[in-house]
């Protein structure tokens, strides 16, 4: 099934021809950028902060380590990292230029901007030789995705052995009276936040159905298997809300 070319996809709860997925998905992120990270801030009362840094805490980044950040968007996962580690380089690659341009624009006075790449690039088709990077990280971005069995063997391929991808996403709350009560505030209240905040509801309508339209925990651990990667792993965060998901290319 994985290896099956559909001629169609999902676009939030569109139906769109593959081919114009990543045009649509630039456009969102091409659409919020600028208000990208407040936006954030606001719409998860700062707890996306906390749910990097519990990825964070998990990795226990070591020094003189390669990161690649896929859809890393502004960097905050990669500053995050170099930070934790000390040492090291990280890889920031976005399919969106304009989500690079503000994150090159944050990082110009920080220590470690020497230590960043900032490419703009496909998931699926990632512009890096074999067993480069020590880590692969994705955060909230695999969704957006056409294909994320694609994304995940190119993470397996670009990784080096003994290299770790660690996947941060949202997820599915296993309470059903909670999952109706976050899917309340997620559609009626996150596009009316992105209305007021970025001026683009429609962009935050898409995001909210993107995450309805992931696999939940189980699902996507077995993806991570067919991708050829080991010891997979996940954990809940805020009861599943989001989700961690970690596996080794051995």
């Amino acid at each position: 099934m994985k290896n099956k070319v559909d001629q169609t996809t999902h676009f939030g709860f569109q139906t769109v021809p593959e081919s114009e997925k990543a045009n649509k998905v630039q456009n969102v992120f091409t659409s919020v950028a600028g208000k990208y990270d407040i936006m954030n801030d606001i719409m998860s009362a700062g707890i996306h902060r906390i749910w990097k840094e519990s990825m964070m805490n998990w990795l226990s980044p070591r020094s003189g380590q390669k990161l690649l950040d896929v859809a890393g968007g502004t960097g905050d996962i990669s500053l995050k990292f170099l930070e934790r580690a000390g040492s090291g380089h990280a890889t920031v690659l976005d399919l969106t230029e304009k989500m690079l341009a503000v994150g090159k624009t944050r990082a110009k006075d920080s220590a470690v901007q020497k230590c960043l790449d900032w490419v703009v690039g496909d998931a699926m088709a990632l512009p890096f030789q074999d067993n480069l990077f020590d880590v692969y990280t994705i955060s909230f971005g695999i969704r957006n995705v056409t294909h994320p069995y694609r994304a995940l063997t190119e993470a397996h391929r670009v990784l080096r052995p003994g290299g770790r991808l660690m996947v941060l996403e949202f997820s599915q709350i296993p309470v059903p009276l909670v999952q109706k009560a976050y899917d309340l505030y997620s559609f009626k209240i996150i596009p009316e936040l992105g209305k007021l905040i970025t001026g683009d509801r429609e962009s935050y309508q898409y995001l909210v159905e993107s995450i309805r339209n992931f696999p939940d925990q189980e699902s996507f651990l077995k993806l991570l298997n067919e991708a050829s990667f080991e010891n997979t792993s996940y954990r809940n965060l805020s009861l599943g809300i989001a989700a961690i998901h970690s596996g080794w290319k051995i």
